[in-house]
């Protein structure tokens, strides 16, 4: 199924297409289980009558216009909270009925899958689950005749909660202006969403790694207190560099449109910033772990290869778990990574500041052994720019398909200093064990290791 969420997964024991009857069934009567944005539960799902079809055409336009979410049938609830089993109609003529009733009583018809799980004691009745998508042709309307008094001709649902509300028209006139200015270039929103990180970032001349991210498909994150305080609490606690138990994060904030998260000191060697834009779009910005050497009179920073990529690979996680699971989006992003040796280095970035002099800046290697410097870049390079496109769903997921699209980005990186590949990882979604040193070899190794991920070399 096209519908994916880490909580969701993480709820129910993994994605929608391998869930069993069981798994499902386990649900009733756990609290954490409960109704909420995301998720829906229902005894049953007729849609026989005109009431039927109005239920079913709001409750799933509401999740297409909100980050999307499932509806679980066969499951009865008590304020929520899922307390037993009541095996539902699974044939596959009542799934085309359900189909055809939202698209004949939503406009823009909204689109959604259904999957059948079977009890398999008795075939043909069991759970069915409706998957919806956070929809681009949003915002989407009921136009099944209203079963209570409205002079609303159209009425235009949103999931809040574990409930179902309905949209005022100022909420109706934005969703429509976002519809129409999401078919605008996609490109230049990247081009944006770096421009403001790259001017929020404090004086610095040394040399940082910039990733950002911005979906095909716009999503969602709403800001209130309350998911304010629960997206906080998870950048300060669980967000990390790959395989690192040390919060990446020590300060979060709201800004305009986005969520703002740094760690480190800003004047110091050590300092992150990301920003987590409402429509799935973010940016980071990392201080590059450096070393400086002097060669013909001529002193220089240079950063090893696993250092770039291990950064890479960790910002990229980062940004798709945000657009995925916080703004609600899937699909395809654009992607762009830059290796500056300072960010005024940067074609948009600030004015050159006034501070010791800078560092022409490198790509080479370490001897693990005698602890000296051995080259790889042919030259040094100011600023290394790369782009590319992937499923937000295999950034998200942290496996192979991450791997894969930091090597596509990291080697156009290192073209830029005169090497031909990164070679820590493979165009093939492999770690290189070989080309891994340091407290990084193990961190990365064991992250592997829990993701599926093959190693070459050990």
């Amino acid at each position: 199924m096209l519908y994916r969420s880490r909580r969701l997964e993480a709820l129910l024991g993994g994605p929608l297409d391998a869930v069993t009857y069981a798994d499902l069934a386990a649900l009733a009567n756990n609290p954490e289980a409960s109704e909420a944005e995301d998720l829906d539960y229902k005894r049953e799902l007729l849609a026989a009558d005109d009431k039927g079809k109005e239920e079913l055409a709001k409750d799933v336009a509401a999740f297409a216009n909100h980050i999307g979410g499932i509806i679980v049938v066969g499951m009865a609830d008590t304020k929520g909270i899922p307390t037993k089993v009541m095996d539902s109609d699974v044939s596959d003529a009542h799934q085309r009925h359900l189909q055809q009733v939202v698209a004949h009583n939503t406009a823009p018809p909204v689109r959604f899958e259904t999957r059948a799980v079977h009890n398999p004691a008795t075939p043909g009745s069991g759970f069915l689950i409706l998957a919806v998508q956070r929809s681009p042709q949003g915002p989407h309307a009921v136009t099944a005749p209203p079963t209570k008094p409205t002079e609303k001709a159209l009425r235009y649902p949103r999931r809040a909660a574990s409930k179902t509300d309905w949209l005022t028209e100022t909420d109706v006139a934005t969703a429509y202006h976002r519809r129409f200015s999401a078919a605008a270039d996609r490109g230049q929103r990247l081009e944006d969403t770096e421009r403001e990180l790259l001017t929020a970032l404090p004086t610095s001349n040394v040399a940082h790694l910039l990733v950002s991210v911005t979906p095909e498909v716009p999503g969602d994150m709403h800001i209130t207190q309350a998911s304010y305080t629960h997206h906080k609490n998870e950048l300060l606690t669980t967000t990390s560099f790959l395989g690192e138990d040390e919060p990446l994060f020590t300060d979060v904030r709201i800004g305009s449109r986005r969520l703002i998260a740094q760690g480190g000191d800003p004047r110091g060697y050590w300092y992150n910033r990301c920003e987590l834009h409402r429509d799935g779009s973010g940016g980071t910005a990392m201080r590059m772990g450096s070393r400086t050497e002097v060669e013909q009179m001529v002193e220089f920073a240079y950063a090893e290869p696993d250092t770039v990529v291990y950064e890479l690979l960790s910002a990229l996680y980062l940004l798709g778990s945000h657009a995925r699971d916080r703004a609600g989006t899937t699909g395809t992003a654009l992607i762009k990574a830059a290796l500056v040796d300072a960010p005024h280095s940067h074609p948009q970035g600030p004015p050159t500041p006034n501070m010791h002099p800078l560092l022409p800046f490198r790509i080479d290697n370490v001897n693990p052994v005698s602890g000296r410097r051995v080259a790889l870049s042919t030259q040094f390079c100011a600023y290394a720019d790369s782009q590319a496109a992937a499923l937000l769903d295999d950034l998200a997921d942290g496996g192979t398909g991450l791997v894969q699209t930091a090597s596509a980005l990291a080697d156009e990186l290192f073209h830029a200093f005169g090497i031909a590949e990164a070679a820590p990882i493979t165009r093939d979604g492999e770690i290189r064990s070989t080309a891994w040193s340091g407290d990084l070899k193990p961190r990365i190794l064991q992250w592997a290791k829990n993701h599926g991920i093959a190693v070459l070399g050990e």
